[in-house]
Parts: C-alpha cells; sequence; structure tokens
C-alpha cells in the first residue's frame, strides 16, 4: 500500500501534468513591428517565442526570467512570479526593451538579484536587479556609467553583501572580466581581466530547473522529487503571431 506522502505527491504530479501550458501575452503592437523591423504581414507572419533562462525559488514564491524574441531579433527582458506553487503567473517587473535577463539568485528571503544586458544585435550595458524585500520589488543597476559591450555571464553572493561576477565580451580574443561588489550589487569593481574562462563558485539550489520539451513545444518547470522530477508549470515556446 502507498503511504499518504507518496499519495500526496503522485497527486501533486498529476494535477501538474494536466494543467495547461501557461501562454505570456503579446499583442504585437504596431509600434514594436515598425521598430524592431520585424517585416510582418498577413501571408508572412512573424513568431515570437519565449525564452526561460532561469528558475529560482524563495520562500513560497516562483521566479523566472527570460525573453521573448522574434527569429531575428529580441524583443523584451521579461521576469515572471508565482505565489502559488506555479498554479498562476503574473510579470515581477516591467518588461525591458531590446532586453534578456538571464540568472536569478536569492541569498535569502529577502535579498535577490536578477543580470541582463541589453541585445541590438550584440550584447551591451549588462545590469543587475536588485531585490531586498523578496521579490516584491526590484530596482534596476547598471554595471558601468558608459555604453559597453559585454554580458553577465555568471555572478554569485556569499552574503548578501560580497559577490562575484563574470563578464564576456565579444572580440578577437574574447575577453572574460571578473568583478566583485560589496555593496550587494550597487556597484562593482574589476578584478581581473583575461582572455581565458572564468567559472565562479555557485551556491545555486539545484532543486529546480527549466527543461525545454521539443515534442510538446513548452518549457516545464520542474522540482526534484527524490530521484525525479516533477513539474510544476508549462509555458508555451510559441506566444504569437505578428501579421
Amino acid at each position: 500500500m502507498k503511504s499518504v506522502a507518496a499519495l500526496l505527491i503522485l497527486s501533486c504530479v498529476l494535477k501538474a501534468q494536466t494543467q495547461a501550458p501557461v501562454r505570456v501575452e503579446y499583442a504585437c503592437p504596431a509600434e514594436d513591428v515598425e521598430s524592431f523591423g520585424l517585416g510582418c504581414s498577413p501571408d508572412d507572419p512573424c513568431a515570437v517565442f519565449l525564452e526561460i533562462a532561469s528558475v529560482e525559488a524563495v520562500g513560497a514564491k516562483l521566479f523566472l526570467a527570460g525573453n521573448l524574441h522574434a527569429e531575428t531579433t529580441t524583443l523584451y527582458g521579461i521576469v515572471l512570479e508565482s505565489e502559488d506553487g506555479g498554479k498562476s503567473w503574473t510579470e515581477a517587473v516591467k518588461r525591458v526593451r531590446s532586453a534578456a535577463f538571464e540568472q536569478i539568485e536569492f541569498f535569502d528571503f529577502s535579498r535577490g538579484w536578477i543580470s541582463g544586458q541589453i541585445i541590438e544585435p550584440l550584447a551591451r550595458d549588462p545590469f543587475m536587479l536588485l531585490s531586498a524585500d523578496g521579490g516584491t520589488s526590484w530596482t534596476e543597476r547598471p554595471l558601468f556609467d558608459e555604453p559597453r559591450f559585454g554580458s553577465i555571464a555568471q555572478f554569485w553572493f556569499d552574503s548578501p553583501q560580497h559577490g562575484e561576477l563574470v563578464l564576456d565580451s565579444d572580440g578577437e580574443p574574447p575577453r572574460h572580466e571578473r568583478y566583485e561588489s560589496n555593496t550587494g550589487g550597487e556597484s562593482w569593481e574589476m578584478k581581473q581581466s583575461t582572455t581565458e574562462a572564468i567559472h565562479l563558485k555557485t551556491n545555486k539550489s539545484t532543486a529546480w530547473r527549466v527543461r525545454a520539451d521539443a515534442a510538446t513545444k513548452t518549457y516545464h518547470v520542474e522540482r526534484r522529487a527524490g530521484s525525479s522530477w516533477e513539474t510544476v508549470a508549462s509555458f508555451l515556446i510559441h506566444v504569437a503571431d505578428c501579421k
């Protein structure tokens, strides 16, 4: 006979599997079609896709970071939030034009960070979103005071104030720079510049993951359950056709 705990886990898995995939809203405003140069028409519509780069849990909240993009253009950076275990979702911050959000990390139930950069068409002007209230509000902080090409490849914090990040920039050869913050991500100081790849330590939880499923054309947000994974939410990759 199965234990009560096992039955509860099975119930949660079945509920998640039967829940319809979430479609992130995008209305294809005419100003976007024109300004992004999409060249859409009724005979040749432009597909818009969702990309989810990372997932993080803090208390009862779930956060997803990613972007909306067409085949050749990144449209908006997007951060999604759930307060009910993945049943419903809202957008945690206003969408950032021509941006892509990448990594999310919370040190505790209060302090959190999200990395991002503008993609137009090369990665430039990297920035961080900072939260001191568990993701209820976020503040954008640029890494540099002047325009700069490069993207944040990785970051981590080992305290609410101290953290490191790696900035990658294209070139021949490509450069990799390591920065350090003692202000909770408010400001950064370069500590290393090299053509060799830099890998930081990490305290990233392995309890959650995002998996793209080619068969269903969805992203699955999954939580580790012993030696297996259970789906708590899924998102359609194809979100719109602009005409």
